[in-house]
């Protein structure tokens, strides 16, 4: 290559990295401009999101069952549940609020799933379906299939003792249940 076909290459990169800066301001200006929309209020992720880690202090969570707008949303660091459950519109109409644990502390990457009302006949199906840790009593969880008596009342102290449960890996600290535990419970258990 030639002097000046390098003379024109760096000076078409510098011109592509001042459009690029330029871009970049630009869309910053506009999210902070007129609309005075927050971004913790909007949801994140989906096409068109750079979909990074969250800014220091947030969380993101996924809101998703019988609410009014499921979707993915950035949180202050701290928010509860019911934050989250707020932010996608709320319950719907359709929906159990009682049957999760809406005082729980978010954690970043967390589902949380509002589950639907059982109704008559929907009983015997719902025993089959996932089991609310935030919720549970002792007889709920005897029912699944590797937890008994003792560990029932260890997971019970466990989320009183640390404000709820906010995944299913956390039952990894609860003595007697480890990996291959947690992952065959995790069909039956949600947080």
């Amino acid at each position: 290559m030639s002097r000046v076909q390098l003379a024109v290459y760096a000076a078409i990169g510098v011109c592509l990295l001042l459009l690029g800066i330029r871009a970049v301001e630009g869309a910053g200006a506009e999210g902070a401009g007129e609309s005075g929309v927050r971004l913790s209020a909007q949801p994140v992720g989906g096409a068109g999101s750079a979909g990074g880690a969250p800014a220091s202090g947030d969380v993101v969570v996924h809101v998703a069952g019988e609410v009014a707008e499921p979707g993915v949303f950035r949180l202050p660091a701290g928010s509860r549940v019911t934050d989250a459950v707020a932010k996608a519109g709320g319950v719907t109409g359709a929906g159990d609020p009682d049957a999760i644990n809406l005082a729980a502390r978010l954690a970043d990457g967390q589902q949380i799933v509002v589950p639907g009302r059982v109704t008559g006949g929907a009983a015997a199906a719902a025993e089959d379906g996932p089991i609310s840790l935030g919720s549970a009593d002792q007889a709920d969880l005897e029912t699944i299939d590797g937890i008994g008596p003792v560990t029932a009342a260890d997971i019970i102290e466990f989320r009183d003792e640390h404000g709820g449960i906010s995944s299913i890996e956390e039952l990894d600290e609860v003595p007697g249940i480890g990996p291959a535990t947690i992952d065959a419970l995790s069909e039956r258990l949600q947080p």
